[in-house]
């Protein structure tokens, strides 16, 4: 029987590199990020355990260039069945005293790649009337925060984004599902990139897998809600603050989880 593809953006590391280890055994698989050497070996990984037939393709999502070929490849897969969009970074900073290049390269991966690698998914996945579409968004989407300006923008269009494809598909009475995963603070080297230590993020309690972030993706792909949200904390958290009045949304998210962007450590 012929395998279905599955795509993964930002897959050498964290979410994405969970994704593949799960997916593995049952799709065969085109991984995309900016490590080739990370890809490599995790194609190799991959390959060995399960039997998987893996592509791989080094990009900066951030590319013009690098995204139009993704895109390209995407929708030229007539056997694609999922794509993952996963990759994305944080910045933590009061917006006017971050680097401008920087929050324009956020903005350009969060929402610019993720238009344009899902308009090719979904024209293949519609035409074939199968398959789904994973948006990696974040409890940020509900919970706004200082120091995070451009992330949880960026994440809220991703789910907003996402709903919207949601109807489309809908009113076209499409197989093809939509899933905007939400979590909350993960252990990935999404964070080690800031170069901050964890704790001045959120506590401990609050902090989740990414092996549990994935799974209950996986899990709640076929007949789940829109939007997933791991962890009962950080249900109970998006549950409150989308249903207090808003001038008390706001006392609570400026009190927040985490300290201010120029707190010590």
């Amino acid at each position: 029987m012929t395998r279905q593809v599955a795509v993964i953006t930002g897959a050498s590391s964290g979410i994405g590199r969970v994704f593949a280890h799960h997916l593995a055994p049952g799709y065969d698989l085109l991984l995309i990020a900016r490590r080739q050497q990370r890809l490599d070996s995790l194609a190799q990984e991959l390959s060995a355990q399960h039997g998987t037939r893996v592509t791989v393709f080094a990009a900066d999502l951030t590319d013009e260039a690098a995204l139009s070929a993704a895109a390209d490849k995407i929708a030229a897969e007539p056997r694609l069945a999922l794509l993952v969009n996963n990759a994305g970074f944080g910045y933590r900073g009061r917006f006017w005293e971050a680097d401008l290049a920087t929050i324009e390269k956020m903005h350009r991966l969060h929402v610019m790649a993720t238009v344009r690698l899902t308009h090719a998914a979904l024209g293949v996945l519609v035409r074939r009337n199968l398959g789904a579409v994973i948006n990696v968004a974040s409890v940020a989407s509900f919970a706004s925060r200082a120091g995070s300006a451009s992330y949880g923008a960026t994440k809220s269009w991703v789910s907003a984004f996402t709903e919207g494809l949601y109807l489309d598909l809908q009113q076209a009475q499409s197989a093809v599902r939509v899933q905007a995963l939400c979590p909350g603070f993960t252990y990935s080297e999404f964070h080690d990139q800031l170069g901050e230590d964890r704790r001045s993020f959120a506590p401990a309690a609050f902090w989740l897998t990414a092996e549990h972030v994935v799974k209950d993706s996986l899990r709640a792909l076929n007949n789940g809600p829109l939007f997933v949200i791991p962890g009962w904390r950080y249900k109970l958290i998006v549950a409150v603050l989308t249903k207090v009045p808003f001038w008390l949304k706001l006392r609570l998210e400026s009190r927040g989880l985490d300290r201010r962007p120029d707190s010590p450590k």
